[in-house]
């Protein structure tokens, strides 16, 4: 397959671990907040292509000025982000994702652009992708950064350092990446491992969704605020989990839909990314019963 003129393959993706590490062996980068994209840029044309293989070029206009920066055929691969005060902002970036109006778009390119966040370089006239990932790394650098590209930097061998510093700026974790190892299309593999700067909350399962045929159950989670409990996110939890049963034992109050609504009687931990504007928890995910 050439990968140049066929656009409609998936990026390697990334197998996840809860603890940091370090090794010689790896290179680590953090992980910033936003959009996994691939570019496939030429003097002549600018193509940006999301993770699910749609051509999302239309939103992010800023991205055209980079036919000025190569000089030959290239294909980036990195996360798209928006920066606000320093720091990713998911929420901006998704604000920027639901615009329709090209007009709107425009505006919002020249007054508040992404940043592409450049971590692997995988053509240059020529496929790249079975180079070793450091050697790709050298191609990258190449490319000068500018106001909406900028090559992500990394370290050699010590992932726990860099793991504290992302939990003391709030960020969303950081990434190992065997130094030796090959680009992998459309494929999860170990080769990369995130690790993400989980946020952890006790919450009440306020009810529940269930589908007989599915082995596991969406739990409604609750905080409790003016004795009124409020719904801040969903989250899967196997059915074979022994809080399952627990709670079927519990009177179903109301119905809403596919909602069952409980009495709230029990706790769960989950663990989340952040919480958005509307105080729901991003990308929770089901720990433990709690007492």
């Amino acid at each position: 397959m050439n990968i140049w003129q066929n656009k409609k393959w998936g990026p390697m993706l990334l197998e996840e671990i809860n603890k940091p590490f370090n090794s010689k062996d790896y290179l680590f980068e953090i992980k910033f907040d936003g959009y996994r994209a691939l570019i496939f840029a030429s003097p002549k044309e600018v193509i940006v292509m999301s993770r699910n293989l749609k051509d999302i070029t239309y939103l992010y206009p800023e991205l055209l000025s980079l036919k000025s920066l190569v000089k030959k055929k290239v294909i980036f691969d990195g996360e798209i982000v928006s920066f606000v005060n320093g720091k990713p902002s998911f929420s901006k970036l998704q604000e920027r994702s639901h615009l329709k109006n090209k007009l709107k778009i425009k505006e919002e390119a020249l007054n508040a652009p992404i940043t592409f966040m450049a971590f692997d370089i995988l053509y240059e006239d020529k496929e790249l992708t079975n180079l070793p990932l450091i050697k790709r790394k050298e191609y990258l650098e190449k490319y000068l950064d500018n106001e909406v590209f900028i090559k992500t930097k990394y370290i050699n061998e010590d992932g726990k350092d860099l793991y504290k510093m992302v939990q003391k700026e709030n960020l969303e974790g950081i990434i190992a990446k065997l130094k030796t190892s090959p680009y992998l299309i459309n494929t999860r593999s170990n080769y990369w491992i995130k690790i993400k700067n989980y946020q952890y909350g006790t919450f009440w399962v306020i009810g529940y969704i269930e589908k007989e045929t599915n082995y596991v159950i969406t739990l409604l989670l609750g905080e409790k605020e003016n004795k009124e409990f409020l719904l801040v996110g969903k989250v899967n939890m196997a059915k074979k989990n022994p809080l399952y049963k627990k709670i079927k034992k519990i009177r179903i109050i109301q119905k809403n839909k596919d909602e069952n609504i409980i009495e709230p009687k029990l706790k769960c931990q989950v663990k989340y990314l952040e919480r958005t504007k509307s105080n729901n928890l991003r990308q929770p995910v089901f720990v433990k019963e709690r007492k």
